[in-house]
């Protein structure tokens, strides 16, 4: 299993992953928000991206205001940035968005731990699916994507699963 808590895995990735790795390496991303233990989350990592996916990156926040003054400050000059609040799952969220080169990034910050939130464990459930079921299911997955469909609902499809696919895939046994 991958420890995605250590984007060095990116590094030995597909050339997507790899200017990731040196995108966030080179920029501190992660660095510059270690203190809301920061997390490379969605399809990037687990190599279902298609061409206008972002990079996600996951904090905990114990002190909105705190969260939403360092992200404003360290990335609000940055291209397209936007930052916005949202109630997500009854959660309070922050979300921010920029550009830098040819990457999206998206910060989410809730006041749930990284390895709690549920994207976090979609990534995880999603890549023990993608291992388990092999090329022909990850290929049909970014097939579903590039029509339009979000990551959980083309597994959701794929896997015949019924009802809040959200839920049923932090549920989904191997």
């Amino acid at each position: 299993m991958i420890n995605f808590k250590d984007i060095s895995y990116l590094q030995n990735g597909n050339p997507k992953q790899q200017a990731a790795f040196t995108l966030l390496t080179h920029h501190q991303i992660l660095e510059n928000l270690a203190e809301f233990e920061p997390v490379l989350a969605g399809t990037i990592p687990i190599n279902i991206d298609i061409a206008s996916s972002d990079l996600d990156i996951l904090c905990h926040w114990k002190n909105k205001a705190d969260f939403i003054e360092k992200v404003k400050q360290q990335f609000g000059k940055e291209n397209h940035f936007a930052i916005r609040e949202e109630l997500i799952n009854n959660q309070e969220s922050i979300i921010a968005n920029f550009f830098i080169n040819t990457f999206e990034i998206e910060i989410f910050g809730q006041n749930i731990p990284t390895e709690l939130q549920n994207g976090y464990r979609h990534m995880l459930i999603e890549h023990q699916i993608l291992n388990s079921k092999g090329e022909n299911f990850r290929m049909e997955v970014i097939r579903l994507k590039e029509k339009g469909l979000k990551t959980e609902p083309a597994f959701g499809l794929l896997l015949g699963l019924k009802g809040n696919i959200y839920e049923e895939l932090l549920d989904y046994k191997i």
